[in-house]
């Protein structure tokens, strides 16, 4: 079955090397960014390349459940990786917009507290530091059933990170919804009950 195939396969890929394929797309926006190749406006471009790969890393996150629950693809070991690169480009999108964009440290206070974009997008990160901290086996010990709590609250930051999204969408645009919509039905499945699987056949 391709279940059993991608199952075998997912085993034997160790998760380091897809670090660095990850980090890949950063440095290569960071390139174009340097090189003119983002356009006339090379930092919100960057910003907006940097969030949304973030996005989309989240969402493969939240897809690992339901593919286990509803299909029996295990793709578990994966979800710390894409988690922990999630926050690395999310922090990314943050310094490009601190340092790059507004620089100037009382705007940024004003900002946050005025646009509800920014308000959302920066709930989201303060949210995802206890995340990536407790992000390993050292915490899963030591937090004991305590840690699966609190990483729920991943639940909470896609859908922080796709509202903040939309909302940063200027008039109507239909992706920053697709996003919203997606991150919603994927939260919405862990409240459904795992179906029986019918023994396999002999």
């Amino acid at each position: 079955m391709m279940r059993d195939w991608i199952n075998t396969a997912a085993r034997r890929v160790p998760t380091w090397p897809l670090y660095i394929v990850l980090t890949l797309p950063a440095v290569a926006w960071l390139y174009l960014g340097l090189t003119g190749g983002l356009g006339v406006e090379p930092i919100k471009a960057l910003e907006q390349e940097l969030g949304e790969f973030a996005l989309k890393l989240l969402i493969l996150g939240l897809c690992i459940t339901p593919l286990r629950r509803f299909a029996g693809v295990n793709l578990l070991k994966f979800r710390r990786m894409l988690g922990l690169m999630a926050f690395a480009y999310v922090a990314m999108h943050l310094l490009v917009w601190l340092v790059l964009d507004v620089q100037i440290l009382s705007q940024i206070w004003a900002d946050v507290l005025k646009r509800p974009y920014i308000t959302v997008g920066m709930a989201a990160f303060i949210l995802m530091i206890p995340l990536a901290v407790t992000s390993n086996a050292w915490s899963i010990r030591r937090l004991g059933p305590a840690w699966r709590r609190l990483h729920k609250l991943t639940y909470l930051v896609c859908l922080l990170g796709a509202l903040h999204f939309v909302l940063l969408a200027k008039g109507f645009q239909i992706e920053p919804l697709v996003y919203l919509a997606v991150v919603a039905i994927l939260v919405s499945l862990r409240f459904l009950p795992t179906p029986r699987r019918r023994a396999s056949a002999a």
